[in-house]
């Protein structure tokens, strides 16, 4: 049962779209990658094409007259050509590139000075977890507003990961022990799939976050009301989903604001069916939910999350209770 799930789960990764990549910028940082990629592309092939074509006269005149002897007064070649091909154009190649990538590193270096919105994002096998400066927490998405660069401090509690949007900016390592910082910034309003991009460990391919751009004013409202505690849910079914939470090993995990439960050992879940995925690789639907909480290890393979110790009746009740933590 447990292969037929992970199957099942796979299929439903492999079919969430195209994997993001740099040459579709959504953002200056990214944008500043693509401006160094395309020069360097095109200049590396030149190279290539010129030494094949080297390589290939070579063969050509070796074979058309073996016998001929290589003198190099006769060929015309000696230690100017070898001088100049061999020094002076690769050193001017690799000088003009540096010289050109000045500019777009500086770029990537300097433009989030000054951001006013910060965001802390900490690295665990295998998810991330966000929290915001009014104390808003979240796991596996990353809420920003478009139109200016937003600061991140990134943290690891385990080993190291990396933090990698293609679509908005370069890769930065979470250190344990150590504080990186770094910004981002989106154009428009859109969600951008990120992926940790150093191996941490069996989950690593699935270690995936999303950045969700809103308009300003968007994320605002957004992050008001991220900070609110839980609600009581008001069904019965829901109430008594809360009440089974409270009471076994769910709650000795995860965290839901204005409740008794408060640990931090798995994501925080106090907003949990207003986000978009369950740990990063299914869609929010009851039916994954469903999956994932009877058997974590069938979708995730090595995730810390215990099978769960509820009968049927009992599961159909906590998700009801999750499903109503909007």
């Amino acid at each position: 049962m447990a292969g037929s799930t992970s199957f099942f789960a796979l299929a439903l990764v492999s079919c969430a779209g195209d994997p993001p990549s740099i040459l579709e910028p959504a953002g200056p940082g990214a944008r500043s990658v693509e401006r160094l990629w395309w020069p360097m592309l095109w200049i590396s092939t030149a190279v290539f094409l010129v030494v094949a074509g080297m390589l290939v006269a070579a063969v050509v005149r070796a074979k058309r007259d073996p016998d001929r002897s290589l003198d190099r007064r006769e060929i015309g070649w000696g230690e100017p050509f070898i001088a100049v091909a061999g020094v002076f154009l690769p050193f001017v190649i690799l000088a003009g590139v540096y010289v050109f990538s000045l500019q777009e590193m500086n770029e990537l270096a300097n433009r989030g000075k000054g951001a006013a919105t910060n965001i802390e994002v900490i690295a665990h096998n295998w998810w991330w977890e966000v929290r915001y400066e009014n104390s808003a927490v979240s796991a596996n998405e990353i809420h920003i507003p478009t139109g200016r660069p937003i600061r991140l401090e990134l943290t690891s509690a385990d080993v190291i990961h990396s933090f990698w949007v293609p679509e908005l900016q370069v890769k930065t390592d979470h250190i344990p022990g150590r504080t990186n910082h770094m910004w981002l910034q989106a154009d428009e309003p859109g969600r951008y799939r990120g992926q940790c991009a150093e191996y941490c460990g069996l989950q690593h391919a699935n270690m995936i976050f999303y950045v969700i751009a809103h308009e300003p004013q968007e994320f605002e409202r957004w992050l008001a009301h991220e900070v609110e505690p839980a609600g009581l849910p008001e069904e019965a079914e829901a109430q008594a989903g809360a009440a089974i939470f409270m009471e076994s090993s769910c709650a000795g995990c995860h965290a839901v604001r204005g409740t008794q439960a408060a640990a931090n050992l798995g994501p925080d879940l106090t907003h949990f069916s207003t986000r978009t995925t369950i740990a990063g690789v299914l869609p929010n639907a009851r039916s994954n939910l469903h999956l994932f909480v009877r058997d974590p290890h069938g979708i995730k393979p090595g995730v810390a999350m215990p099978p769960t110790e509820l009968d049927a009746d009992e599961l159909d009740a906590v998700l009801d209770y999750l499903e109503a933590l909007d």
